[in-house]
């Protein structure tokens, strides 16, 4: 079938989602073009996984600079241990602890993590339009914002050690996404009130799917510190905060 013989229906559902509908095939295979986008994005999502974070490279010197920002790593010593032991990745080293606490003003109000995760690409390209919009949000609310400091080899967890270290009342990490075959830029917010040993994926809320065709940065920024408000004046995060979306609507955040 080709794409001028579609339902207008279709065509206006193909424009609303990545996934690919209705591609055609060629015998019992796809055409050779979807083979080619295919494999091209399967492409993009092993070098997200696989390449190595350089914060001047994926972060820029201007926002380096403009923040302050430092670098610190998990306990994984390298890309495949961190691929392979996931638990590594939840916990600084313990030279790493030693420079968040030389480097970090405790008790912030609202602290700031980036991790490379599993897509240094989405940190790259969604990380420095996201972050300057959560630190002017944050000041315009009144808060102390803590310095921000980017982890190689990060795992969610991370912010357990965030918490026992710094002790903020919010902290927020923002780490790339798994990537898959629709887009390998798409970053994930964890946010956690008071963020401790023992806590996990059900004390921490999520928004996800930051990219160009998911949720924009602006609005990212905007439902991150109103859910961070939120757990603030409730003093609790996780499952019992649910997020009021636009036009009234409530839902509860995919964790």
């Amino acid at each position: 079938m080709s794409s001028e013989s579609l339902p207008e229906i279709v065509e206006k559902v193909r424009l609303r989602t990545p996934a690919r509908l209705f591609v055609g095939r060629s015998g019992g295979g796809y055409r050779t073009s979807m083979q080619l986008e295919l494999r091209a994005a399967h492409a993009a999502a092993r070098d997200a996984v696989r390449s190595e974070f350089d914060m001047e490279q994926h972060l820029g010197s201007g926002l380096i600079q403009r923040f302050d920002i430092f670098e610190v790593s998990s306990a994984a010593r390298s890309k495949d241990e961190y691929l392979l032991r996931p638990d590594l990745g939840r916990r600084l080293s313990d030279a790493s602890r030693n420079t968040v606490l030389k480097s970090c003003t405790p008790n912030q109000d609202l602290q700031i993590v980036m991790g490379d995760g599993l897509s240094t690409t989405a940190v790259a390209v969604q990380v420095p339009a996201l972050l300057p919009l959560l630190i002017q949000a944050g000041n315009e609310r009144g808060w102390t914002v803590g310095r921000p400091f980017a982890v190689h080899f990060c795992r969610v967890g991370i912010l357990n050690d965030v918490g026992d270290l710094l002790h903020p009342r919010v902290a927020v990490l923002l780490i790339g996404e798994r990537p898959g075959l629709a887009t390998a830029e798409s970053l994930s917010a964890y946010i956690g009130f008071r963020p401790r040993s023992g806590h996990t994926d059900a004390d921490r809320n999520l928004i996800s799917n930051i990219h160009g065709r998911g949720v924009p940065p602006e609005q990212a920024a905007a439902r991150i510190l109103k859910l961070a408000a939120s757990m603030v004046l409730k003093q609790i995060s996780g499952t019992q905060i649910r997020e009021e979306l636009q036009d009234g609507v409530v839902g509860q955040l995919r964790l």
